[in-house]
């Protein structure tokens, strides 16, 4: 019993003594959990998923960078788990030469594994809750708040963390075993200082590393654009495994920054040998964490370009807007008129000017579209393709102040002054009146340069007497009328609003549905006997209520743009998209800076013999300072550099990809993403020289 009591005491004094191996255990642990929780809470919860669309660009991208994450985390927590254990098998190899077997052993290594795991991940995932409810509140209370914002938690996000949680607990058990299988107790006592250098390549590895990483970023992004031009197919989901040179490139790059560095070293080739000198000897940890960190920088940014992207382009739109009121509605609907419209206004001391209106029409047109076959997919005419807006020459006249000239049996389509309307149709050969059926054969003339009578729902311009043949015998269900107007002075925003609400509340259920719900389509599928998507589809139905939400703004087909109520109210109304990637942008440079800090610790608990030997033989503080900073700024610095400067550069070739260009908005997008890069420079730096400050008292320098 003295013996079993004895062995007891000495193993709870090592473990003591190596507590502050546990506490950045348990730390790493915490945060790992604690990132990964509360962005899946987030992700997960009826808040983001009612505004990100299913299928959507902003949906893709949200999961893109959580996988970004969760494999960083994933790598992070290993790599916590295994410098937890090289300090601990000194603790093992003690006590096994002391007499201690391994099956005496087990018990105690497997209880302190399974604690510190499990506790750490448990808290890690409650804190995330609590983690994201106090940005998302901050962000509601100091920015912008909205009937959208209401924050609301989905248990099924608890999946991916428990998942998680499984994960750090199997892999710290099984790691366990493998420390206790270990035969050698010599192996096992030396087990922390053991090095781990990486197989040293020339000094072109750098420079080819970062041509392979932005081959890889031009290939993994072209090629689901040319299974479309080659192959007429959707692109394949594995495909984005073409992205993996990235990675490869990345790997070279950080390679060359642990082996080589960045700076010449010819004149001087012993100036900061020590610091490079623990990076080649943990090569492998270094490498890894290099990896890890600019990966998260870069998904950082590229969830924070995102804000600037849209922000400036909605600003710049919506100051250059020729009019400040612009409606339009359909013939059947009791819409206010002038006389209601300038008797509100006089409520508010407003008078108008510039008061124009004309008719519309809608239409069939056809066009060529793809008809799927599985994957693949063909092009083909079909007569009733979609639902068209059209104008007579007149009316586009008296809109816009522009003059225009359609020759009888043709169409001009409507398209935005920058050309990136993705919704105009110049394929099409005839023009369906709805009612009588009566066809009219028509060619593409041409395009028309015009911003607010573009949306998702494309706009034609017919001759005069065109127009009025193929009117005949329409009902008020498929014409319609458009108003501009300007305000005789300074607007108001109150007016503005009072205005939106009687507009909305003027509509009946029959216009209650979204933009891409074409009813041409669904007459067409309908009478093939077919049941339309729009009908079936959730996400094509609005409610009069939720009119301020950002699902009904962005989505209603008479949607109106009123100037001031739009700039006033862009923030909240994309409140919640806006937050969700200022969000993933704080996760993930939060989970980089805990990797380099944790990283830069291990400097100070895994080479603290090197520098008690360096001040033995005199080396002056200044010295040792330095060579803290110089290991500590690699860590830093490179995944810095290279992850912002990678997404800067990638997402300007995404910008160039939509439309063949970079247009003067995203130009000045693109120069708002470099003083954020400047601002997260600065962050990061201040980081750095925490992180130094603490290395060096650890290291009582």
């Amino acid at each position: 019993m003295t013996q079993v009591f004895n062995m007891k005491t000495m193993e709870q004094k090592l473990q003591r003594a190596d507590r502050k191996q546990s506490a950045l255990y348990l730390f790493c642990n915490f945060m790992a959990l604690m990132i990964i929780s509360a962005y899946s809470a987030l992700m997960f919860s009826s808040t983001v998923q009612t505004v990100f669309p299913e299928g959507g660009d902003s949906r893709k991208q949200m999961y893109m960078i959580f996988v970004m994450t969760l494999v960083g985390c994933v790598v992070f927590t290993i790599y916590a788990l295994g410098l937890f254990f090289r300090h601990k098998s000194g603790q093992l190899g003690i006590l096994m030469a002391l007499g201690a077997s391994r099956r005496r052993l087990a018990p105690g290594l497997f209880r302190e594994v399974f604690f510190l795991s499990g506790v750490s991940a448990v808290c890690g995932i409650i804190a995330g809750f609590p983690f994201v409810w106090l940005i998302w509140q901050g962000f509601r209370l100091f920015l912008v708040d909205s009937s959208d914002m209401a924050l609301s938690f989905d248990l099924r996000c608890l999946s991916v963390s428990l998942a998680f949680l499984l994960l750090v607990v199997g892999f710290a058990c099984l790691t366990a075993w493998r420390y206790l299988k270990k035969t050698d107790i010599m192996e096992v006592i030396r087990e922390e200082h053991i090095n781990e250098p990486v197989k040293e390549l020339g000094r072109w590895c750098g420079p080819v590393g970062f041509v392979v990483l932005f081959a890889g970023a031009a290939l993994g992004y072209s090629a689901p654009h040319f299974c479309h031009v080659w192959f007429h197919s959707y692109p394949p989901e594995w495909l984005g495994i073409l992205y993996a040179p990235v990675f490869v490139g990345l790997y070279m790059v950080m390679l060359h920054t642990v082996v080589h560095g960045w700076k010449s070293h010819k004149k001087n080739p012993y100036k900061n040998i020590i610091s490079k000198s623990m990076m080649k000897f943990q090569g492998k940890q270094t490498v890894n964490n290099l990896l890890v960190v600019t990966v998260l920088i870069a998904g950082g940014c590229f969830g924070i370009f995102y804000l600037p992207t849209n922000m400036v382009s909605a600003t710049i739109t919506y100051a250059k807007r020729p009019y400040d009121y612009f409606y339009k509605y359909r013939a059947d609907q009791n819409i206010p008129d002038r006389e209601a419209i300038e008797a509100l206004g006089g409520e508010y001391q407003l008078t108008f000017k510039d008061w124009e209106e004309c008719d519309y029409i809608t239409l069939g047109m056809g066009g060529e579209t793809q008809i799927e076959e599985g994957r693949h997919y063909h092009i083909e005419y079909v007569p009733m393709l979609e639902e068209e807006k059209v104008l007579s020459e007149d009316a586009y006249r008296v809109l816009t102040g522009q003059e225009v000239d359609v020759k009888p049996g043709t169409y001009m389509n409507l398209i935005d002054e920058e050309e990136t309307s993705f919704y105009s149709n110049n394929t099409a050969k005839e023009f369906t009146n709805m009612v009588t059926r009566e066809q009219m054969d028509i060619e593409f003339a041409g395009f028309l340069h015009c911003d607010f009578l573009t949306d998702e729902m494309g706009c034609s311009v017919l001759d005069n007497d065109d127009y009025a043949r193929i009117s005949e015998g329409l009902t008020d269900e498929w014409k319609g009328r458009m108003v501009r107007f300007n305000v005789d002075g300074e607007d108001s925003y109150f007016f503005a609003n009072a205005f939106y609400q009687l507009f909305v509340s003027s509509f009946d259920e029959k216009c209650e549905f979204a933009i891409f719900y074409d009813r041409v389509q669904k007459i067409r599928e309908n009478e093939a006997g077919e049941t339309y998507w729009g009908d079936t589809d959730t996400m094509t139905k609005l409610d009069y209520e939720k009119s301020d939400s950002f699902v009904f703004r962005h989505y209603w087909t008479y949607q109106p743009s009123f100037r001031i109520l739009d700039q006033n109210d862009y923030l909240r109304s994309m409140a919640v998209m806006l937050m969700m990637f200022f969000f993933i942008f704080i996760v993930c440079l939060i989970t980089a800076l805990v990797v380099c800090y944790t990283r830069c610790q291990t400097i100070a608990l895994n080479n603290r013999y090197i520098f008690e030997d360096l001040k033995k033989l005199g080396a002056a503080p200044a010295f040792l300072r330095r060579e803290v900073r110089s290991q500590c700024g690699n860590v830093f610095k490179t995944p810095a550099l290279v992850g912002t400067t990678a997404m800067y550069f990638l997402f300007m070739m995404i910008l160039y990809g939509n439309d063949g260009r970079i247009h003067l908005t995203e130009w000045l997008a693109l120069l708002v993403c470099l003083i954020i890069i400047a601002a997260i420079g600065v962050v990061i730096y201040g980081v750095y020289r925490a992180t130094v400050k603490n290395v060096e008292k650890r290291l009582e320098i």
